[in-house]
């Protein structure tokens, strides 16, 4: 069944903005989390020259398929179906490396093993100069940005214990020891960030 995010329509257009800066030399995308299926639709209309691999959870391939049937775009390929919490999740990806991979509004609704997880595995993924764009809310020097990103804070944890809001520092350390550098931190609408990590080798 299609799914639709509002969340995903409103971000969508600030997030190609700088996409199609970071990924103007990429050729083949993995989305982890692809969510609706909306994302992966949208930017890989904008973006013709990216394979966009979607990915997810079993239980969201339905909704991204739809997505991916009814565009009919000759740049997205059916989701994989990938668990990060997984140590040995990147068996289970088509291709054994990427030159881009992008994630939106996952690592707060993860553990933090699964986080850690995830971007271990980014780092073997990722071709060497190739790019992770992370876009979410993020916690900077201990502490909230907004106050609106406290109370989604306290949501989530009585939600599940486990998730919350990611300390920017903690996220930049795990792509350090993957390998990633980060090269910019953008600003962007109602609270968020978007991360963009270079692999360096």
């Amino acid at each position: 069944m299609k799914q639709y995010s509002e969340a995903c329509e409103q971000n969508k257009e600030p997030i190609l903005t700088v996409l199609r800066r970071t990924f103007a030399t990429a050729r083949h995308v993995l989305e982890i989390g692809s969510g609706t299926g909306q994302h992966a639709v949208y930017f890989a209309r904008h973006l013709p020259q990216l394979r966009w691999q979607t990915s997810d959870l079993e239980e969201n391939h339905a909704s991204i398929n739809a997505w991916l049937q009814e565009a009919a775009l000759g740049n997205t390929i059916q989701p994989c179906l990938l668990d990060v919490s997984a140590p040995a999740w990147t068996e289970n990806t088509p291709e054994r490396s990427y030159d881009g991979v992008f994630s939106a509004n996952t690592t707060h609704i993860m553990d933090w093993q699964a986080v850690q997880e995830m971007f271990s595995g980014i780092g073997r993924l990722l071709e060497a100069n190739a790019r992770f764009c992370l876009y979410g809310p993020f916690n900077y020097h201990g502490d909230y940005t907004s106050e609106s990103n406290r109370r989604f804070d306290i949501w989530l944890k009585d939600r599940h214990p486990a998730s919350g809001i990611r300390h920017f520092e903690a996220l930049d350390e795990l792509a350090s020891s993957s390998n990633m550098k980060l090269e910019t931190d953008y600003e962007m609408p109602v609270n968020n960030r978007l991360l963009v990590w270079k692999k360096h080798r």
